[in-house]
């Protein structure tokens, strides 16, 4: 079998031999954990064998399953990064649920159905970065948000039940709009294409992409925008995040946050390379780009200054999270070579970082007992190695030198000063606000005196300390091969070279 099979069929078969332990032995509540996590070491491994072959042979298109798959420039370091992010966060998830196993928590039915779903929840991530098919895409994101909802409210409490209900409307609603967009995609691919049955085929319709209906792909964008862009967690379709984050399991905000975000903005940046081609004779050439900035700006503003109000520690980050998805959608909005391949830098470097201050978050919620950040308090005194975590998380994430957020950071801001100089104070009075927003929140929960009984826990560190290593390697220096994907991807978006 090829690599690409491999990567798709060892989650799947992962999450089917997950549900079929037997729940009620005390040794099976050990072996889920290993077992998921020997599952998600086994397609990143696959992962960087076909990760391998793309940069050794190029582009790879075939057809595999029935179905046609393509991994190019665009999503190579993607397909990477979800597999690596995943087996990180199966390091930290095992012992985590664990203790909440012990806590009463969760039952050993729902630890066993936990790491099956998240086995479920990487599969449909990485059908959706590697699908060559609108059609599969579309399916997968929707398998994503399935999953995400029964993740969600695992704990069963009244408040996850409330906020799996709220994703599953919300989002249920969006990916029916974008459902409805690639309908209209298909219907504009008729007349083009000259098997008809491929009209959801993406190379094919890129290929094509000059001669589509430009008043069909206008509409449809619409439609994609607002319904990916529910995912992507755009203002005001956002509604959903923090509740998800704060009520479900925190390994689940790690890659929620690290990885479906970013595939959610991805499937975005894919529709608008052809709504792009059918525009470029018109005398709108620029309207999904111009939808773009005008959604991620807003976005960006607003959850900058809901940072200063929450309370509940995950909830700030999922904020913090919104904001850096409202940078990214605004960069690629921007468009240009120098936008472009800030942004895609940003993708990783932010997936990184934010997974990292997840995993940290959790740890720091089992010390204090409590997610209420006043509550939370002289982390750094109780121990240390979470204290550092996550001040130097939330050092990466609002943009210092010299992590990897600053470089991308950055290069957007230059890249705006170049094309749209009326709006680089807007990103500069959002970053500031940010800042302040995130630095009011830590100090006490970093230097604060700690409250009576908190105690230190069995915290495993190192998945931290590895992606906030690469995140500071990533801001000194670029590897060439990265560097050389990123380049070929900034040429496919853009049709432009970087300078």
């Amino acid at each position: 079998m090829s690599a690409l099979t491999w990567l798709l069929l060892t989650p799947l078969a992962g999450a089917l031999v997950l549900l079929l332990l037997p729940p009620l032995h005390a040794w099976s509540r050990h072996l889920v954990g290993w077992l998921s996590l020997a599952i998600s070491a086994l397609t990143l491994l696959a992962a960087i064998w076909l990760v391998a072959g793309v940069a050794a042979t190029g582009d790879l298109s075939t057809i595999a399953l029935g179905l046609p798959w393509r991994v190019d420039a665009l999503n190579v370091s993607l397909i990477l990064l979800t597999a690596f992010i995943g087996a990180t966060t199966a390091i930290f998830a095992r012992p985590y649920m664990l203790h909440a196993c012990a806590e009463g928590r969760i039952g050993p039915i729902r630890l066993r159905t936990f790491h099956s779903l998240y086995q479920v929840f990487m599969l449909t991530m990485l059908v959706a970065l590697t699908t060559d098919n609108l059609g599969v895409l579309w399916v997968a994101v929707e398998g994503a948000t399935l999953a995400t909802v029964l993740l969600v409210s695992l704990y069963r409490t009244p408040e996850a039940i409330e906020a799996a209900w709220k994703y599953f409307i919300l989002c249920g609603v969006g990916i029916a709009l974008a459902l409805f967009g690639a309908v209209l995609t298909y219907f504009a691919a008729q007349h083009v294409l000259a098997d008809p049955e491929s009209g959801l085929t993406w190379s094919l319709l890129h290929a094509a992409a000059g001669d589509l209906e430009p008043a069909v792909m206008r509409l449809a964008f619409v439609f994609l925008l607002v319904g990916y862009g529910t995912k992507v967690g755009l203002v005001p379709m956002h509604q959903w995040l923090p509740d998800a984050h704060s009520e479900g399991p925190t390994p689940m905000s790690a890659v929620l946050s690290g990885l479906l975000l970013n595939i959610a903005l991805y499937a975005l940046v894919r529709l608008k390379m052809l709504v792009d081609g059918s525009l470029a004779a018109t005398a709108a050439p620029h309207l999904a780009g111009q939808l773009m900035m005008g959604f991620g700006l807003v976005s960006f503003l607003v959850a900058a200054l809901f940072l200063h109000r929450q309370r509940d520690i995950k909830r700030l980050f999922s904020y913090s999270s919104i904001e850096h998805m409202g940078l990214m959608t605004f960069a690629f909005g921007l468009g240009g070579a120098l936008a472009t391949f800030g942004a895609l830098l940003h993708m990783l470097v932010h997936s990184l970082t934010k997974s990292a201050i997840f995993i940290t978050v959790g740890h720091a919620t089992q010390i204090a007992g409590t997610q209420r950040i006043d509550q939370i308090r002289g982390l750094i005194r109780t121990q240390p190695a979470v204290g550092w975590g996550l001040l130097l998380g939330v050092t990466a994430i609002a943009g210092f030198p010299p992590f990897g957020i600053f470089t991308s950071e950055f290069l957007l801001l230059n890249a705006t000063m170049q094309t749209a100089p009326w709006l680089s104070l807007a990103l500069l009075v959002g970053l500031a606000i940010a800042f302040a927003g995130l630095f009011r929140h830590l100090q006490p929960m970093v230097y604060g005196t700690p409250p009576t009984g908190q105690a230190p826990v069995t915290a495993n560190m190192l998945p931290v300390a590895v992606h906030l290593g690469l995140v500071i390697w990533l801001g000194l220096a670029m590897p060439a091969l990265l560097a050389g994907w990123l380049e070929g991807a900034v040429l496919m978006v853009t049709g432009t070279a970087l300078p």
